[in-house]
């Protein structure tokens, strides 16, 4: 409230035959409400104004409530709010014996929501559906965390924006903010796991990392069991070209002595370096697939 009282306007007094004057001086009168923004921007507010005297008491000042229904019909719509509901109220306050009359009037105010959903709410939820995208971007895009970072920045503006716009208050905390927050807090969570899946994807035997025994065991064998996926296979297991299986065994069969038990052991030698050959080129035909 200001604190300005008096009327705008020196009007003058109509006096009747009987004794009754009339006075209706304009006045403008500005008042402070406590507001609830839990459910901004579709919020609803409660205001009051409180009219009597605390120095008369009713038997020298009487309050007439003529209408319970506040007149309307000069007021003109605004952008942003609508009055759902504008009553008026007659009470009184006792001090001992005196009694001292007071009428109140109270505003019921909606506010108008489609400002705030068009250029809030909904890129807000634009820039939630951006974060799940970033996990289906593949490992090999640098552009993950380039989007990760971006959506960020993005929420931090919005969540700027509306701490301008809403009144500051430390008691309640609109649900709006807790969402850009959580998301937030999402999107940092995405940016650390996307650096940590791409540095696991870009290690391999040339960088010097070996797979350790646990992630091993963990991802390969334990995990997919959970997810009801198909056992790991390795991806350069030939049972063809397998070191330990039969074909690339030596042959325990004892020839006979002689020219023909040599040439059978020659050829049993060149059947396992020819295999073993075999497996090493597709071992790197493997390698450079993917590579690329």
């Amino acid at each position: 409230a200001d604190g300005r009282f008096e009327g705008s306007l020196m009007t003058k007094a109509i006096v009747r035959y009987n004794g009754m004057i009339t006075w209706t001086p304009p006045a403008s009168y500005k008042s402070a409400c406590t507001m609830d923004v839990t459910f901004f921007p579709f919020d609803r507010q409660n205001c009051s104004m409180k009219f009597g005297s605390w120095t008369y008491d009713g038997n020298m000042v009487e309050l007439v409530l003529v209408n319970q229904q506040v007149d309307r019909s000069d007021f003109f719509d605004n952008g942003e709010w609508e009055i759902l509901s504008a009553t008026g109220v007659r009470g009184s306050r006792r001090d001992g014996h005196l009694s001292y009359p007071y009428i109140t009037y109270s505003f019921i105010l909606k506010r108008l929501p489609l400002f705030y959903t068009l250029f809030l709410i909904i890129p807000c939820l634009g820039l939630s559906f951006l974060t799940v995208l970033v996990f289906y971007l593949p490992s090999d895009e640098g552009e993950k965390v380039s989007l990760s970072t971006s959506v960020l920045v993005s929420l931090t503006v919005f969540l700027l924006v509306i701490e301008e716009i809403i009144p500051s208050s430390s008691k309640v905390i609109p649900l709006i903010g807790e969402y850009l927050l959580f998301i937030m807090i999402f999107v940092t969570l995405s940016i650390i796991v996307t650096v940590f899946v791409i540095n696991v994807h870009h290690r391999s035997s040339a960088t010097y990392h070996p797979m350790s025994p646990w992630v091993r065991s963990l991802f390969l064998q334990r995990l997919p069991h959970l997810l009801c996926m198909r056992g790991n296979t390795d991806r350069y297991h030939y049972p063809e070209l397998e070191p330990h299986s039969p074909d690339l065994k030596p042959r325990n069969k004892k020839g006979p002595p002689g020219p023909e038990g040599e040439g059978q052991a020659l050829i049993n030698m060149l059947e396992q370096a020819t295999n073993s050959v075999r497996y090493i080129s597709r071992h790197i035909k493997k390698e450079h697939f993917i590579r690329e």
